[in-house]
């Protein structure tokens, strides 16, 4: 029975278990810091291992995929994943910190495009729009794994015990949904023969600048969220964890409930709805005179940026100038080139002039993503950039 799983169904299962393995590390983040004596801004730099580590692997990652499929990609690489984030609780140093999440990085990139690659080839396949339920199903696996992280936390389990008890689990759970697993036929396009390398186009630039400041908001949330409470306020270690789940379960919702809205109102109105209450809750996690209104804020961040991310991935999917594969590695390359920076420029931000400060800075990339959302119109020209506005 378990080979018979609607195909559907399973990329979503996929997308769950990618999230767990991929967020296990993030709520411990703040306690590998202390333990290895770090500072705010030294974190920020160390935390730079992880997109160089993805960097590296973009523009080869849709030859890797397109010559072996994402099936076999996942299977090779997410075990990786997995066991390098577990390293880093008893490989206590920055630098073997830094090469650990560079090796992660390297994990999540190649198997973060093969889950997207896959699950649009099955919107093809199928004729139901699945991307933003299958993001939906990450929010989900995602907020799971930073729930037990935070009550491991107020229970003070090390990370070493909380992720080494862990990574078999999941490497099982991956065996269980993946080796069942066909791979749906890949997607037509009109373009001319692939290219060695997956580089940008206009087109995907255009997307990038859409899904720039979701992606930048959300990364920083995942490794910075705790931290803010942390810092700034009097707060149970208990509840400085709760900011990234708070964030976490606006997301999944609005993951799940939001492929029948996009259906019905356009790409272009919803993105530009929920960016702008994205923008009212990051303005709430800078300002906010207690812990509860900064987790509040987190959690309408979460709810703003919910496919936002979804929304650049499909569209470059859709674009349909080239493989699938290609556009999404291209997009996401370029977001990845500056989530590259990113660590080191928020963290030298913390030290200076505080946390809230960190993430006030990315409030002109949420401006810029709602000028941008016009390039999700369905008229888009295939492989040119489209008007600014709708």
């Amino acid at each position: 029975m378990i080979g018979k799983v609607p195909a559907h169904w399973r990329i979503m299962a996929l997308f769950f278990v990618h999230a767990l393995a991929a967020g296990a590390i993030h709520t411990r983040i703040p306690d590998v810091q202390l333990q290895i004596g770090l500072s705010e801004a030294e974190l920020g730099i160390v935390l730079m291992g992880q997109p160089l580590g993805a960097l590296t692997m973009f523009l080869f990652s849709s030859r890797l995929i397109e010559a072996f499929g994402p099936r076999k990609i996942i299977l090779w690489l997410l075990p990786l994943m997995t066991i390098s984030a577990a390293l880093v609780t008893v490989m206590l140093h920055p630098v073997a910190m830094f090469v650990l999440l560079a090796i992660n990085g390297v994990g999540f990139s190649v198997t973060n495009i093969a889950i997207n690659v896959e699950a649009d080839r099955v919107e093809a396949s199928t004729g139901l729009r699945v991307m933003n339920t299958c993001h939906g199903a990450w929010s989900i696996g995602f907020l799971l794994t930073s729930l037990l992280g935070a009550a491991l936390r107020g229970l003070h389990v090390p990370p070493a015990i909380h992720l080494w008890a862990l990574s078999p689990l999941l490497i099982a759970l991956l065996l269980v949904v993946v080796l069942p697993m066909p791979s749906a036929a890949e997607r037509a396009f009109s373009g001319k023969a692939r290219r060695k390398l997956a580089w940008p186009t206009l087109a995907t630039l255009g997307l990038v600048a859409f899904g720039l400041g979701a992606g930048l908001v959300e990364g920083a949330s995942r490794a910075w969220s705790i931290i803010l409470l942390r810092d700034s306020f009097d707060a149970p270690t208990w509840i400085e964890s709760m900011a990234l789940p708070a964030l976490l379960a606006t997301m999944a919702i609005g993951r799940l409930m939001a492929d029948p809205i996009i259906e019905r109102h356009g790409p272009v109105r919803v993105a530009r709805l929920l960016t702008t209450l994205a923008i009212a809750g990051l303005v709430l996690v800078v300002f906010a005179p207690h812990y509860l209104f900064a987790i509040f804020g987190f959690a309408l961040v979460g709810a703003g940026i919910c496919v936002l991310y979804p929304l650049m991935l499909s569209a470059a999917a859709r674009l349909g100038d080239r493989p699938a594969s290609e556009n999404v590695a291209a997009t996401t390359l370029i977001v990845q080139m500056i989530n590259l920076g990113a660590p080191a420029l928020i963290g030298a931000v913390a030290e200076g002039l505080g946390v809230r400060m960190a993430f006030a800075i990315l409030l002109p990339l949420l401006m810029l993503t709602w000028a941008m959302a016009g390039r999700l119109a369905p008229s888009t020209p295939q492989g040119e950039l489209a008007t600014a506005t709708r």
